[in-house]
């Protein structure tokens, strides 16, 4: 020995590794925005006999907005030959509480998953799930108030002109199911976003 101490050569710590596409906020983001866009579109129809008498958009529902009505199954006589749009006041209905909490949480999860705090992430998840829920409610509440068969006495002589035997349904378009499906594939993101984020 020659009284020289052995250097000990320095080793950088190898580099965290990258959190992949799962632990960005693109991914919850993106399903966010476009379960909220998809408000914009078609969410529901009225059909007689499985025609479409009537629909109205996600926004509509939430802010009650007047269902667009359809002449293409009686013409032009379809409700007195007037603008179909403006004829009967009672397809107007109140602002539906299930689609405005459906869309102020959706927006409430999209603002929190572009954070990078972990409980904001964790409560952009529940917004998610929450934001389909009340979809689900949005999907009952209005099914429920669906009259078949209709009866003079609420269908102001409509029966008369196209029989008795109407079956007035309530269907939903699939721009409401992606709606439903996006808003849970947001959930998921997030909940990959904080599974990647305690690594």
């Amino acid at each position: 020995m020659n009284g020289t101490e052995p250097t000990t050569s320095y080793v950088p710590a190898p580099p965290s590794p990258a959190p992949g596409i799962f632990g960005t906020k693109i991914p919850s983001g993106v399903a966010f925005a476009v379960g909220i866009l998809l408000f914009l579109l078609p969410f529901a129809e009225v059909k007689c006999n499985g025609n479409s008498l009537a629909n109205n958009t996600g926004l509509g529902i939430a802010t009650g907005m007047e269902w667009k009505t359809s002449n293409s199954m009686f013409g032009n006589d379809f409700m007195g030959g007037a603008n179909p749009a403006k004829v009967d006041n009672n397809q107007k209905q109140d602002p539906n509480i299930y689609a405005i909490i459906a869309l102020a949480l959706g927006i409430i999860g999209f603002a929190l998953s572009l954070t990078n705090v972990r409980a904001s992430m964790g409560s952009a998840l529940i917004s998610g799930i929450l934001s389909a829920g009340a979809l689900i409610g949005l999907m009952i509440d209005l099914k429920k108030d669906v009259k078949t068969p209709l009866t003079d006495e609420d269908d102001n002589g409509f029966a008369d002109k196209i029989g008795d035997n109407m079956k007035i349904t309530l269907d939903f378009t699939p721009w409401f199911y992606i709606a439903v499906i996006a808003f849970l594939v947001a959930a998921f993101f997030c909940y990959k976003r904080i599974q990647s984020s305690k690594r």
